[in-house]
């Protein structure tokens, strides 16, 4: 007869996504990942399978919920363009603020394993893809609506955006980035209004 699980694993999860957030995959090992769980190594791999299966299954919870956010924010209906800014101060706001945000999941995976784990850069470049698709969207509504000049393009201006918002994420790891956030932020409103 088989056992029952003694452990949530929606919850241990969300713990093992909280944990590779911190410290990035390299930097988590199996030890770090049962004292942190609070579940042994067997279960981790009875439930998840090996190390990386389980951060592939953090990195997609993660896409899930940061692209369905950025999804979510840039169809709004109305205005688009003061959604596209609020998207980009809150992720500024997020950067900078005390409460450290971590960067993006995706953005320190990118960095990390993309150029020698093809799963991982799949994951990526689906997320920035899903992105890139939402700016262009949202730009596209702008321009219509007359809060673009009718020659900007909407896809080469989501791509800025979206190599701005990795820039943010990258900085937000490092001590003293807040002054430099919040002038590009301000350079990027100003392009923006």
């Amino acid at each position: 007869m088989a056992r029952t699980k003694e452990f949530d694993p929606d919850v241990v999860l969300g713990r093992a996504l909280d944990l590779f957030w911190e410290r990035g995959y390299e930097s988590t090992s199996m030890a770090d990942l049962t004292e942190h769980l609070g579940i042994a190594r067997g279960s981790i791999y009875a439930t998840f399978g090996n190390k990386h299966d389980l951060f592939m299954r953090a990195l997609q919870r993660h896409l899930e919920v940061v692209d369905e956010r950025v999804t979510t924010q840039l169809s709004v209906p109305g205005p688009a363009l003061p959604a596209v800014r609020a998207l980009i101060d809150q992720f500024v706001r997020e950067s900078c603020s005390e409460d450290r945000f971590l960067g993006c999941l995706v953005t320190t995976s990118a960095v990390e394993l993309a150029a020698r784990d093809q799963e991982v850069a799949r994951a990526v470049e689906s997320s920035w893809a899903r992105t890139e698709t939402a700016l262009t969207g949202a730009l596209t509504r702008a321009r219509a609506q007359a809060e673009l000049a009718p020659a900007s393009d909407p896809r080469a201006l989501a791509r800025f955006l979206l190599v701005f918002l990795q820039g943010v994420w990258v900085l937000e790891r490092t001590p003293n980035a807040a002054s430099r956030l919040r002038d590009a932020n301000r350079i990027v409103t100003a392009l923006l209004s």
